[in-house]
């Protein structure tokens, strides 16, 4: 009789644990079994990068029309009809989960739809009443988006309640400078919702290249969103006709006085009590003093991993600041039969990563193959409009390590030139002067995720400059200027 039920049991169904859940079964013939108290396929399939991506390719039909028009074309813009749309994209991800949900059965994985915690480094308790046991276990959770601490913040909402909206805003203040942020303000924006951002810090997208977070800050301001940086929200609560007189600041004037005033009208203009359920406008006073009312708030204030009530600090597993758990290279925490993979350790929080740590951890635990986990030179997007493709490291990392040259150009691209828009983009290489090596690669342009998997592998491989001059270029695109900056603009 086997000492345990299992010789692998994963906590959480997301894209991280079922990979890992997938191949230990199939692929190491272990015992494998999987807990997720919501919907298989986690955050990405479900309340993440796939829906997010959905909604960018709906929010970019908006513009079609005017360039078509400058192509020759006789064509007018119609109305957005999100109902529609969020029934199809509610069906494509029920589709997507049960894809994920037969990939485990197929894979010989038993599947529990429960809540799952450590009773001890070898038990797993469930929610349904029932305990397992297993050899080692996998705790793959994920994480969740936060509120920040302040009065009446139940009454905004998270990137998760985006897709269940029943009907699109008029208006939404969005809180917060990252990518998702960022992201959303330009969805809501090309769905046709008049967008007011605020950033607390100086720049957008902190971490990233200046001059690239630079153009994407630029180009949304100037397709005609509502961006504060050094700002934030102080106060906020139901609006009330007390609200009525909120005036805009000379950049919110896009947004119309008018129309905030309708919008508070439309909802009967009297004060709401503060309450969970609350759908009515919403005031919303910032530091800098400026009041304003919207239709909705949506915190994008950063996401914590879901930890809490797990038993894992009984087992001595150590806990970090926001919540994370604590592992070494290669996936394992300080209890020898628990390993956790995935944006509950807040490493690299990317679904390509998560599942490459999956990968590496049924290589260290059931292959006899110790694999520690590669998180240099990972490639990412950002699907702001235009996008954001970046691998490596930012002017700024690069050359407080050492010297190095920087190749960029901007440029009006031939498509939307033609058709008279003002959109730029940017491509940029950052070059060691000592090995000649390319560090970092950032282009911001239309399919810039498309563009920067493929610059990846050459840098992941090494490749220096000259390899990138004797490449010869594809024309007429945008990505043959990555082989065709030949003079370096600086070094820094």
């Amino acid at each position: 009789m086997a000492e345990y039920d299992y010789d692998l049991f994963v906590i959480g169904g997301g894209s991280g644990g079922v990979r890992a859940a997938r191949v230990a079964a199939g692929e190491a013939g272990a015992r494998v079994a999987l807990a997720e108290e919501d919907r298989y396929g986690g955050t990405c399939v479900i309340r993440g990068c796939v829906p997010k991506k959905l909604m960018v390719f709906a929010s970019e039909f908006s513009g079609t029309a005017d360039v078509a028009n400058a192509y020759g074309w006789d064509m007018s813009a119609g109305s957005f009809n999100w109902q529609g749309f969020r029934d199809r994209l509610n069906s494509e991800l029920d589709r997507l989960e049960s894809v994920y949900r037969t990939l485990l059965k197929t894979s010989g994985v038993d599947t529990f739809d429960a809540r799952a915690r450590l009773k001890d480094a070898h038990t797993v308790e469930l929610s349904t009443g029932e305990t397992k046991t297993a050899k080692t276990i996998l705790i793959a959770t994920g994480g969740h988006p936060v509120r920040p601490d302040l009065p009446n913040a139940h009454l905004g909402i998270v990137s998760d309640d985006i897709f269940h909206l029943e009907t699109l805003p008029k208006s939404i203040l969005i809180i917060g400078g990252g990518y998702i942020a960022c992201e959303f303000a330009c969805i809501m924006h090309g769905l046709g919702v008049a967008v007011t951002q605020y950033y607390r810090g100086a720049q957008i997208l902190r971490g990233f290249d200046d001059e690239a977070r630079g153009l994407i800050a630029e180009s949304m301001r100037e397709r005609g969103i509502n961006l504060f940086t050094g700002t934030n929200i102080m106060q906020m609560g139901p609006a009330s006709e007390d609200h009525s007189g909120a005036t805009p600041t000379a950049s919110d004037a896009t947004m119309g006085a008018s129309a905030q005033q309708e919008l508070i009208m439309a909802h009967g203009g009297v004060a709401t009590e503060a309450r969970p359920d609350h759908t009515g406008p919403i005031w919303v006073k910032s530091t800098t003093g400026h009041e304003n009312v919207y239709d909705k708030v949506l915190f994008a204030t950063g996401r914590d991993p879901n930890t809490t009530d797990m038993g894992l600090e009984d087992l001595g597993i150590e806990i970090g600041r926001r919540g994370e758990i604590k592992v070494d290279a290669y996936s394992k925490t300080a209890a020898d039969s628990v390993y956790a993979i995935g944006d509950v350790t807040n490493r690299v929080n990317l679904t390509p990563v998560a599942i490459r740590e999956g990968m590496a951890f049924v290589e260290t635990a059931f292959k006899d193959n110790p694999t520690p986990v590669d998180h240099d030179l990972i490639p990412s997007a950002i699907f702001t409009q235009p996008e954001m493709g970046t691998v490596g490291l930012s002017e700024e990392d690069a050359r407080d390590q050492e010297e190095v040259e920087i190749y960029c150009t901007s440029f009006r691209p031939m498509r939307t030139a033609f058709a008279g828009q003002p959109d730029r983009v940017l491509m940029k290489l950052v070059v060691s002067k000592a090995t000649r090596k390319v560090l970092g690669c950032h282009i911001v342009a239309p399919d810039a995720g498309e563009m920067i998997q493929l610059a990846g592998v050459a840098i992941k491989m090494g490749a220096t400059k000259e390899d990138f001059d004797r490449t010869v270029a594809v024309h007429p695109t945008m990505s043959e200027e990555i082989v065709t900056m030949r003079t370096p603009m600086r070094t820094a």
